[in-house]
């Protein structure tokens, strides 16, 4: 048997939109992957890869954590979302003091806008076919 030190590995689930990410937290070197491939490597914008390291940010704690997530469904954006609020709980669970300041900064919000379903009737959600009075 191997002499193998149980690093403690914190799991949790971000969703935004269609996307769903299942982001797991170790202590480490600070090394993040998502779905096999560096962050830097996946996220295609600036915006997206400021939005996905943003939680480790506000709790200071970016080169010593190692991140893996698995996300799928959706788009980059909704993707990039779900990646910020599944790693903001598992920060959260891995330090309860780390709470207040992921709460603060509105990481910990679940983002509940979605694409609104279309109507019978109607062309889309809101759009309506013209209306002629005669």
């Amino acid at each position: 048997m191997s002499a193998k030190t149980a690093t403690t590995e914190y799991i949790a689930t971000g969703r935004r939109k269609t996307s769903t990410a299942r982001v797991r937290i170790k202590e480490g070197t600070g090394t993040f992957t998502i779905n096999n491939r560096p962050h830097t490597d996946y996220c295609k914008t600036e915006q997206q890869r400021k939005m996905v390291i943003s939680p480790l940010t506000t709790a200071e704690k970016s080169g010593t954590i190692d991140v893996d997530v698995n996300v799928i469904g959706g788009g980059g954006s909704g993707q990039a979302g779900a990646i910020r609020h599944g790693l903001s709980r598992a920060l959260e669970k891995m330090d309860s003091e780390l709470r207040s300041p992921l709460k603060k900064a509105g990481h910990l919000r679940r983002d509940p806008r979605k694409k609104e379903r279309k109507k019978t009737g109607q062309p889309g959600a809101r759009k309506r076919f013209q209306f002629s009075k005669r």
